[in-house]
Formats: structure tokens, sequence, C-alpha cells
């Protein structure tokens, strides 16, 4: 009896809190824990660990937990409340884990494990990368709204360029030219 009432207020009050919000939300709670199952070995081992969060129900609190809080702040705010920090993208050639600290980005490969860290510096107006070795390197600074310089000749010498697709061009010709000139 005690197991009846327990189903029916809990269909209540999900219920309830779809049709007070009537959002759907990215449910990030669900999908970091499946992310995180699915990476912690082979598909046996995953799957003893799936069939263990469903018996002890891990998947079943991390659901309702999305679907009563965390969607809800998601809809009324209009941000993911667990969106601030890390960002996984899926690339070409594997996972990136992308971290925004205010200032920058640092961006770590998965499966390699190497990192760079790209850094806008608001008193020069510049994008810089920084390697592990503690290398800085200048991507671009900005001139004004239509402009930018780039670096040419290995860093060595800068150029500005419009931002346009000519200005684009143009600086693809002189660099190919240079590297063709370095060969």
């Amino acid at each position: 009896m005690r197991k009846r009432y327990l189903t029916a207020a809990i269909v209540c009050i999900l219920c309830g809190s779809m049709l007070s919000t009537s959002c759907i939300g990215s449910f990030s709670l669900s999908n970091r824990l499946l992310n995180w199952n699915q990476r912690i070995g082979n598909k046996f081992l995953n799957e003893l660990v799936f069939f263990a969060f469903w018996v002890l129900p891990v998947y079943e609190v991390s659901w309702l937990a999305d679907i009563l809080v965390i969607n809800s702040i998601e809809f009324w705010s209009g941000r993911d409340p667990l969106a601030a920090g890390t960002k996984v993208i899926e690339g070409e050639q594997g996972r990136y884990l992308v971290k925004c600290d205010g200032r920058g980005y640092t961006v770590t490969s998965e499966t390699e494990g190497n990192s760079i860290r790209l850094d806008f510096d608001t008193d020069k107006q510049e994008w810089s990368m920084e390697l592990p070795s503690g290398q800085k390197h200048v991507l671009f600074t900005f001139v004004d709204d239509t402009h930018v310089k780039l670096p040419v000749d290995g860093g060595r010498d800068y150029r500005t360029v419009e931002i346009s697709q000519a200005g684009c061009y143009a600086y693809r010709q002189m660099a190919e030219s240079a590297a063709f000139a370095a060969r």
C-alpha cells in the first residue's frame, strides 16, 4: 500500500514539474553520468557498472534531480547550472576538453593529454597561445573593428590585414609564398 502511494506521489511531482515549467532541458547531470560510464573501460565493464547503477538507483536519482531541479533552473534562468566549467568538444582527431576561466581557454586533448592555453590580453587587444613548454606565441592583435595584425615569417614580423574575405585571401597568399620561399 505504501509503495502505491509513493509511486503516485512521484508521478504527481514529475507531472507537476513538467507542467509548471514546460521545459525539456539538456539533462546535463544524467548525460555526464552516462558519458562517464561509457569511458571507464571495455563494454563488459561498462555494462556491469550500468546494471549496478540501475540496481542502486543512481540513474533514477540523477534523472529525478535533472527533471525536478536542474532542468527547471535551466528553463527559468536560461543557462545550464552545470555548464560552467569544462565543455567536451568532439573533433576529427578525438575529444577535447575546453575550460574557460574568464580571461582565456585551456584546451586539452583527451586522447593525448596535451594541452594549450589561449589567452586574451585586454590591454593589448591580442589573443596569444601558450604551449606546455611555456613558449608564448601571439596569434593576432586587433587594430580596430575591421583590421587585425597577423604574424608572418615565423612570427618575426606582423602584417595588418583587413577582416574580410579579400584580406584573409591576401594573408593566405603571403603566408604560402613565405613558406614556399623557405623551402
